[in-house]
């Protein structure tokens, strides 16, 4: 039994020195990356897109949306929410139980008061509120604040 392991080993041995004669390493060509992305320097990100003059005025004239939070299936964390967004000076307006189509409770952030809730805002709400969750949708269909 150790003669074939030996064998064995050895024979590796050999195989692997013989491949190593017949295929020496080179390096490969590389290409430089300037080349791959010729076309491809102007591609923006869609948050870099809304830095545009037209995309401003957008946001300015309300077209980009309402945004919504909210998701809650309690209506004492709504509450809670209400609280803390009127510390905040935010305006919102409830929407019954029965008009969201996702379910739950949710509110939904006056336009001109939007400007208060960034991104760093609203993950500081989410982590306060664990089942917070805010989705910008169309406000068409929707009663104007009063």
């Amino acid at each position: 039994m150790r003669w074939l392991f030996l064998l064995l080993l050895v024979l590796n041995v050999f195989y692997y020195i013989w491949h190593q004669q017949e295929a020496p390493l080179r390096a490969k060509d590389v290409t430089p990356l300037s080349l791959y992305r010729g076309s491809q320097q102007d591609i923006r990100l869609l948050s870099e897109a809304g830095d545009s003059a037209k995309d401003k005025r957008k946001v300015a004239q309300g077209d980009s949306g309402c945004l919504y939070l909210g998701g809650f299936a309690r209506q004492d964390l709504a509450q809670g929410l209400e609280r803390r967004l009127t510390g905040m000076d935010v305006k919102f307006q409830e929407l019954s139980k029965d008009a969201s189509e996702a379910g739950g409770y949710w509110l939904r952030v006056a336009p001109e008061s939007r400007r208060w809730l960034d991104d760093l805002q609203l993950i500081n709400l989410s982590k306060e509120f664990n089942e917070l969750k805010h989705k910008i949708m169309p406000c068409e269909g929707v009663a104007p604040f009063e």
